[in-house]
């Protein structure tokens, strides 16, 4: 997920809403409708590919710095981490990215209690490498989630050309869980382009969860040539959804700093990824997350692949 510079975050987004209070934004934009029916808003939901899933175009991520069971989102605290997450939920966003290593699982089935499972969509990830391991992940999973399924399972973080060979044993046992209805699809985090035309290449893979931004800041390839492999995926069926949106952080600070909305917009006219997460710290961030997409759709539309 996205680590967010809280201050240079807000002060971007303060920018950008200044840019549209001042006419860079005309009224006609404001009510252009989108280029995909049915999508014109952020919180409108998505199908991610073939899988089934529907979920809002924007998701929030709760691992921003996340590692050792642990993340920016867990370290504000239960209380906060609830009102974070309910905040997003309560304004239509319904899609919530997970992670064993963010320590994210005991927090979110807390901040959801009381809220009907089917309104709201679950991906989490493992970093096990180890069937058996992966195995018993998933019912611990279930477990402090306090549910009964998973929407989606990622292989976290995943670096190897030969993944789909090598990790046969943990794909089947995400196989025999969908099969089970303990998880609904699954799928891989990809950090090597080597990896990630491995994932293009298999038909295991339903979700793709992929870096990408327009500076290919955190990527695992120059933008054009992981643009044109995304459409790949995206054509051939495979759920897009798009993290590191600011780069962790890169693209909103320095001499050459994006305001976050444009950020969002690149995610949105790209073609190439049917959604996008970004772990965000605060109220007001969900605020111009949702906000700056809006803008976003209201200007260029939801782009499809098949569109290129």
């Amino acid at each position: 997920m996205d680590k967010l510079n809280r201050r240079e975050f807000l002060g971007k987004a303060v920018v950008a809403t200044g840019a549209v209070a001042a006419g860079s934004l005309s009224v006609s934009n404001l009510h252009q409708a989108s280029a995909a029916p049915g999508v014109k808003k952020p919180t409108d939901k998505v199908t991610l590919g073939n899988s089934g899933l529907k979920i809002s175009m924007v998701g929030v991520g709760t691992g921003s710095i996340g590692s050792g069971h642990q993340s920016n989102q867990t370290r504000l605290g239960q209380e906060v981490f609830t009102q974070l997450m309910r905040h997003a939920f309560d304004n239509g966003i319904n899609f919530f990215d997970l992670a064993d290593s963010y320590g994210s699982h005991p927090y979110f089935a807390r901040a959801m209690q009381g809220v009907p499972r089917e309104q709201y969509v679950i991906q989490t990830k493992t970093d096990h490498r180890n069937p058996q391991h992966a195995k018993q992940d998933i019912d611990r999973f279930l477990n402090e989630l306090g549910t009964e399924y998973i929407d989606s399972l990622i292989i976290h973080c995943v670096t190897e050309d030969d993944w789909t060979t090598k990790y046969r044993g943990v794909m089947d046992v995400f196989e025999e869980a969908r099969q089970a209805g303990k998880i609904r699809a699954h799928g891989v985090t990809c950090h090597s382009f080597g990896a990630l035309k491995a994932a293009a290449a298999s038909d295991w893979v339903q979700i793709n969860q992929v870096r990408w931004n327009s500076k290919a800041s955190h990527m695992d390839a120059d933008v054009e040539t992981a643009r044109a492999l995304f459409a790949q995926m995206r054509q051939k069926g495979q759920g897009m959804i798009g993290m590191k949106v600011v780069g962790e952080g890169d693209l909103v600070r320095g001499g050459n700093a994006m305001s976050p909305n444009e950020c969002y917009r690149f995610q949105v006219e790209s073609g190439v990824v049917d959604a996008f997460v970004v772990g965000v710290e605060k109220i007001e961030h969900v605020d111009q997350l949702l906000h700056g997409t809006q803008f976003a759709l209201n200007e260029v539309g939801y782009r499809l692949a098949a569109a290129l």
